[in-house]
């Protein structure tokens, strides 16, 4: 059985959005990744380029909110925050036996520069996510370290 994983982050645009495309990828038979965001916003453009660089579709995604999630009482068996420490702070406790988990990622939304720039700084972002979830896929599967295009 598949264990669930929630992850969140603020706006559930770009961090959130591309370890739950990481892990739904990397480790599918293990686990079932969501993400939703505590001021759920639209999806950055910039994050869904660097994905679909690497052959990762998240266009179609939607945002949504993690006290919607909360709500529907659905159970995770992880959930994981990859913004800063003093937003994790905010998230709700989820009921059930659930491991919380914090891995803190820069926020792509506050990148500046060029657009060249914003994406290079995204692509560093998705690398390190992609880094942490193969990590997470070898300890608790042992299957981390698939390369795909």
């Amino acid at each position: 059985m598949k264990k669930k994983v929630l992850f969140i982050c603020v706006h559930n645009s770009a961090r959130s959005q591309i370890a739950e495309a990481w892990l739904n990828r990397l480790c599918p038979d293990d686990f079932e990744a969501h993400s939703a965001g505590l001021e759920p916003g639209t999806l950055n453009p910039v994050a869904v380029e660097a994905m679909r660089e690497v052959g990762v579709d998240i266009f179609e995604k939607k945002t949504q909110s993690v006290f919607d999630v909360f709500k529907s009482g659905q159970l995770f068996s992880y959930v994981v925050t990859v913004c800063d420490e003093s937003s994790a702070d905010r998230c709700p406790i989820f009921p059930g036996v659930t491991t919380r988990l914090h891995w803190g990622f820069p926020d792509p939304a506050a990148l500046t520069g060029t657009e060249k720039e914003r994406l290079d700084g995204v692509r560093k972002i998705r690398d390190q996510i992609r880094a942490r979830i193969e990590m997470f896929c070898d300890e608790m599967c042992g299957v981390g370290g698939i390369t795909f295009a």
